[in-house]
């Protein structure tokens, strides 16, 4: 097999279409361009990776759903992939039986990996007479994202949409007792909104909508109250989720919400925080620009509306797909055409709270603008994100 074409993989298992399979022949084609240029430059024979299906450099790389432990490598020489999985009637780890295939064929010195290659194939391969070498050439392909890939991210996005307005409508919908929000219970009466409630709510959303919380949603209550105590009006509230979807692709949504809030400083904050997404879009339009560029336009646009060097703004921009944050991710990492990325603004208004907004933005041809994916009103109001 070589290039794009998965129907058979060389020595071994072989790969079934499937609805992920022009998705993976894309994916593929790209893995193999920069991993290829790696070999090249390091004059090394071939790459190899092993794992299972949590690790997103093997789920990338295999055009097919992995479910086992698997070792997979590209022959430079002979530019063809090769897979060896634990699902293989053949016995023997995987990555003893690729390394065996690789010396059988002929190579010899130089093996790139990835730096988190497991420590048992980094013995096999050594016990083969390869030496290893360690490249993030898997992680700088993933870097620029398919179409499939996109609407992959895109999905998980829709998914976080939907749990930030479910949180969102129980917040419209709340009354205040006592000083704290309350929901009504099942029995009629009022019952107390706290920060695990409303995870729950954005967690039941989420997973209405087809996809998984992974764990990655947070509720942080603008004040300094019990994490078991009431929501309060006039609290900013922050709302964060960057759930899985189907495909094995995440997406990432941060919001913060007001009930009854009076303006005065949180508004100021907002305004400065909304504007700075606008600006780094454009931005991103005139052109590719690093992540450190673009965090420091993002925090520069912040100031711009009154706030000082003394002022806490925090800033962070990092790629979204097979992982949460994934490249670019490194200050000298270029955000440029094919990139999805992440960019997170949190401004603080006082020393129990702070207006914090994120957005997923997908960046096409230089010189279009770039798309924001499935993007809820960034409103404090509640009510704002239902219409």
């Amino acid at each position: 097999m070589t290039g794009g074409n998965e129907r058979g993989v060389a020595g071994g298992a072989r790969l079934p279409e499937s609805d992920s399979t022009v998705d993976g022949r894309e994916r593929r084609d790209r893995a193999t361009t920069v991993v290829s240029r790696a070999l090249a430059d390091r004059d090394s024979a071939a790459f190899v990776h092993a794992g299972t299906d949590r690790d997103p450099g093997i789920r990338y790389s295999c055009p097919h759903p992995v479910t086992e432990l698997t070792a997979v490598a590209y022959d430079g020489t002979a530019g063809e992939w090769l897979v060896r999985s634990a699902a293989d009637a053949e016995r023997g780890h995987p990555a003893e039986r690729l390394a065996s295939a690789l010396a059988d064929r002929g190579l010899e010195g130089t093996i790139l990996t990835p730096p988190r290659v497991p420590h048992d194939a980094a013995l096999y391969l050594e016990q083969a007479g390869f030496e290893l070498a360690s490249t993030d050439a898997l992680e700088r392909a993933r870097g620029t994202k398919t179409a499939g890939e996109r609407e992959a991210v895109a999905t998980a996005q829709r998914a976080a949409g939907a749990g930030i307005r479910r949180a969102a409508a129980v917040l419209a919908d709340a009354t205040v007792v006592d000083g704290g929000l309350a929901i009504d219970a099942s029995d009629g009466g009022p019952d107390p909104l706290t920060p695990a409630r409303l995870r729950t709510a954005i967690d039941e959303a989420v997973v209405g909508a087809g996809a998984f919380p992974a764990g990655n949603t947070v509720v942080t209550p603008g004040s300094s109250a019990d994490a078991d105590a009431p929501l309060r009006p006039g609290d900013p509230i922050v709302l964060e989720t960057a759930p899985r979807g189907p495909a094995g692709y995440y997406g990432g949504l941060a919001r913060t919400l007001v009930v009854d809030g009076d303006g005065g400083r949180e508004r100021r904050v907002h305004v400065g925080v909304t504007q700075s997404f606008r600006s780094a879009r454009s931005m991103l339009t005139a052109g590719t620009e690093s992540v450190t560029a673009v965090e420091a336009d993002l925090e520069a646009e912040v100031r711009s509306f009154g706030f000082s060097d003394g002022d806490a703004i925090e800033t962070r921009v990092a790629g979204v797909g097979l992982e949460p944050r994934e490249r670019p991710v490194a200050g000298g990492d270029e955000i440029g055409p094919g990139t999805v990325v992440r960019l997170d603004v949190a401004a603080r208004v006082n020393a129990d709270s702070w207006i914090r907004i994120a957005d997923v933005m997908a960046v096409t041809d230089e010189g279009e603008r770039p798309d924001w994916l499935a993007a809820p009103s960034q409103s404090l109001s509640p009510t704002a994100l239902l219409d």
